[in-house]
């Protein structure tokens, strides 16, 4: 199953612990709006591919009935399937498919809820790997293409096959770099903070009257398609995924980069490496474009000195120019707590909603009272990277009160998107929650909002470390995270992606959390067993059980509520 992580985590500087320090293919493609696209381009080439092989691969497969020159037959729909598609990121480009008119099929080792969505717009979809999957019933029809998620490995049996017979095999970026190339792209990357981010945006523009379209990496339920907006218009909100390279093929109007820190470590060697990354992705910004960063991270500030080729940025009043031998250059707009950015957040404190009120500034000018119903700090930045990218962005259309006017009522409607600090239910005075975090940026910052939403309840986190490699590389701090929980318990290792070695486990996690007590319980089911006991014992106790992580973990919640109506005969 396809996994795209991805937070609601912002800045690490607004709470410092010692940690933190660091801290349509084608546009609009089949009968649409441009006919003549790079994909039916892709499509014509990968015919004449296909026919190459065919004359290779025919004796060996007649007994397939491999009849690929089918594929000819201009008045056949163009078929797509995606592999992997059960994820947040390819279910999106799936759908987004069908809209443009292709006839699109997907598989993955196990269904999601993303493939809920998908099926009910038409997609064919299969449970599990096979080469029957990239056929027709009859053997006599193939896809134009084949589009893999990153999770996907070389080896998957449709992959090979696929091929071996001349069917074009695209990764996720190169989809992502065709769909966006004729679109005013604005890319919302960051190692933390991008699902929320992009959501935010993406709602805010729409609710004032865009008609954009927007990628996000995880399901809003203000969104009509999930995870997908699908407009006519010219902007395009993606969010920009760093893993395995993916926002390199990408050529955005605006960059909104909100940190930037060690993150897949399965990937990335180190922070250095990482950076790299993020320093070539800066070299897509379009000339003329914009980069809005977060001033107040210290790994995101760092890249600003390597974007023009050895030579420092000018600074003037927050917002700086950085020009470089091939790009006529780009506007960079800062925002953060501190007061040295450009657009800044003031008075911060906690509402009656439970989210944030602040007061918006932009360069030292107090401009207006900014409201969420999201909490904690990160999503102050969160929403400040929001305000600085629709000002740019709509500046010659109308004035900047207005704008902001427009904005705050916006910001204040948006509830948020599933798992991030979700909401999965109460029973006498237990508030379960779930979020995704599965970084220890993420896992401080999103106890912080607990703590902020529920200051004087009893705090009992259940966190499933996500991967090997990133355990054995961030146990350290993840414990010191962890702490800020009144009591802990580490299951085993959601494991994907990972072949290595594996000397390290949750048991290990549990014993380094010193400052809160904790326990280690591998099974997901005894954990939902324990806690329900304890919690019977007294139901009246105010108390908040969040899980944390990005696998399975968020099962427990809804077992748990399920465990203690029954528990407690409650209908």
């Amino acid at each position: 199953m396809s996994t795209s992580p991805a937070t609601s985590v912002s800045d690490s500087r607004y709470f410092q612990p010692n940690f933190l320090e660091k801290v349509k293919i084608i546009v609009h493609l089949t009968g649409l709006h441009h006919k003549n696209t790079v994909l039916e381009k892709c499509i014509l080439a990968s015919k004449k591919n296909r026919r190459i092989s065919l004359i290779k691969t025919r004796a060996t497969k007649r007994e397939q009935h491999c009849n690929i020159e089918h594929l000819k037959d201009r008045n056949q729909q163009n078929w797509v399937h995606f592999v992997g598609v059960g994820g947040c990121g390819l279910s999106a480009l799936a759908l987004i498919a069908v809209k443009q008119g292709f006839e699109v099929s997907g598989s993955d080792i196990k269904w999601s809820s993303f493939m809920d969505g998908l099926q009910q717009a038409g997609v064919r979809l299969h449970i599990g790997h096979s080469t029957l999957n990239i056929q027709s019933e009859n053997g006599s029809r193939f896809p134009n293409c084949i589009v893999v998620s990153s999770a996907i490995s070389e080896d998957n049996a449709e992959v090979l096959h696929a091929k071996s017979i001349g069917i074009p095999v695209y990764k996720r970026d190169y989809w992502l770099a065709k769909l966006t190339e004729n679109h005013k792209l604005i890319a919302v990357s960051g190692t933390h903070g991008k699902s929320t981010t992009s959501a935010l945006l993406a709602y805010v523009l729409k609710s004032m009257g865009d008609d954009l379209m927007a990628v996000v990496g995880a399901y809003v339920s203000q969104f009509p398609g999930g995870n997908v907006i699908w407009g006519d218009g010219p902007h395009f909100v993606l969010e920009a995924d760093e893993y395995d390279g993916c926002f390199l093929g990408l050529s955005p109007y605006i960059a909104v980069l909100t940190n930037v820190e060690w993150e897949h470590v399965d990937f990335f060697q180190d922070e250095e490496a990482v950076k790299t990354f993020f320093r070539r992705f800066l070299k897509r910004i379009r000339v003329g474009g914009h980069l809005i960063i977060c001033g107040d991270d210290v790994g995101a500030r760092s890249l600003l000195d390597y974007t023009s080729e050895g030579s420092k940025p000018e600074h003037t009043s927050g917002t700086m120019l950085v020009t470089s031998s091939d790009v006529d250059g780009y506007n960079i707009i800062t925002y953060g707590i501190s007061s040295t950015n450009e657009w800044h957040a003031s008075s911060i404190c906690p509402n009656s909603k439970g989210g944030s009120d602040y007061v918006l500034c932009h360069k030292g000018q107090p401009l207006a009272n900014i409201s969420l119903q999201i909490p904690g700090a990160h999503n102050v930045l969160n929403s400040l990277a929001v305000i600085a990218t629709v000002t740019v962005l709509l500046q010659g259309q109308r004035q900047v009160h207005e704008l902001i006017n427009s904005l705050k009522l916006h910001l204040l409607d948006f509830i948020g998107l599933s798992r991030r600090f979700e909401r999965i239910g109460k029973i006498h005075r237990c508030h379960i929650y779930d979020d995704y975090a599965h970084h220890p940026t993420e896992v401080y910052f999103v106890l912080q909002a607990a703590r902020q939403r529920f200051p004087s309840m009893r705090l009992v986190v259940v966190f499933q470390p996500h991967t090997y490699s990133r355990l054995a590389s961030l146990k350290d701090d993840f414990a010191v995270a962890l702490s800020h929980a009144d009591h802990v318990v580490v299951t085993a290792v959601y494991s994907v992606r990972e072949a290595g070695p594996r000397n390290v486990c949750g048991k290990d996690l549990a014993t380094s959390i010193i400052s809160s007590p904790s326990e280690y319980i591998p099974s997901l089911d005894d954990v939902v067993d324990k806690l329900a006991l304890e919690i019977c014992k007294d139901p009246l106790r105010e108390i908040v059980i969040l899980t944390l992580g990005a696998g399975d973990v968020n099962t427990v919640g809804p077992k748990l509520l399920h465990e203690l109506q029954k528990r407690l005969c409650i209908t």
